[in-house]
């Protein structure tokens, strides 16, 4: 077993904006597929989940870009399973620059879903069978349970499309990300080389269900959570999802960015 997943690449055209600097979308998208890949290589792959009536499920994601790289510019991605906390299984993910310094960093918190009853099983059989890289830390914490806005302004209404669908049937969970960039400022976006952000999945968005997409401004000071990768605040913003019949909440984000 690769208790470490890594793959050299180059920063390809398809995942820059403006600036040329990789998206936080393809970030998300990058990391997602290396998961794939090694937890199949460990042997806990979609199709032996499958075969056991489980599947993994992508509960919350913290991010920090410390330096977004740029196009054609030779990086390293990395990821490996760190333990698990109650119900969550760990995993740590990073972007490495030709130096091999870290200049991205994240942690993901699984949950084992029992498909037919939908319900969360205990993480622990699994992730002691795994490799735990013990204190081997992109992130050092969990990431966190957002806090419930109310001061959030609808941007925009989105229904889950052909392109949103991934094999499970639902939407994607990088899907979700590039809906926070397409409601917020492009050139904050684009001008901010660093940034931090949190996501909570809340419930799966299913073929042709509308979601209602919310944000406000958020101070820009660090949040709670924040103190161990600073950055040179430059905006804030909080977003949700929510489905316009019930209110229900989808999706909770939270993003900072920096110069």
């Amino acid at each position: 077993m690769e208790n470490i997943w890594s793959e050299k690449t180059k920063v390809r055209f398809g995942g820059v904006d403006s600036s040329d600097r990789l998206t936080l979308w393809s970030i998300f998208n990058s990391f997602q597929e290396a998961a794939i890949y090694h937890a199949t290589e460990l042997g806990v792959g979609r199709d032996v989940m499958a075969s056991s009536g489980q599947a993994w499920i992508l509960s919350r994601l913290s991010l920090f870009v410390q330096k977004r790289p740029l196009y054609g510019e030779d990086i390293e991605i990395c990821t490996w399973p760190r333990s698990w906390e109650k119900l969550f299984a760990l995993r740590d993910y990073a972007i490495r620059d030709s130096n091999g310094d870290m200049i991205v960093r994240g942690r993901g918190a699984w949950l084992v879903l029992d498909i037919e009853k939908r319900r969360p099983l205990r993480a622990q059989p699994i992730m002691d069978a795994l490799p735990l890289n013990d204190k081997l830390d992109a992130f050092s914490t969990i990431p966190p349970g957002l806090t419930v806005r109310d001061n959030l302004s609808k941007a925009a209404e989105r229904a889950a499309a052909y392109s949103d669908i991934d094999c499970y049937g639902h939407a994607n969970n990088a899907r979700y990300i590039q809906w926070i960039q397409d409601i917020t400022d492009s050139n904050v976006l684009a001008s901010s080389n660093q940034a931090r952000l949190d996501i909570n999945y809340l419930s799966e968005v299913l073929p042709g269900d509308t979601v209602e997409l919310l944000i406000a401004p958020l101070d820009n000071t660090p949040g709670e959570n924040e103190a161990e990768y600073p950055l040179k605040p430059v905006a804030a913003f909080a977003y949700e999802g929510k489905r316009p019949d019930t209110g229900q909440a989808v999706f909770r984000a939270e993003l900072r960015t920096g110069v």
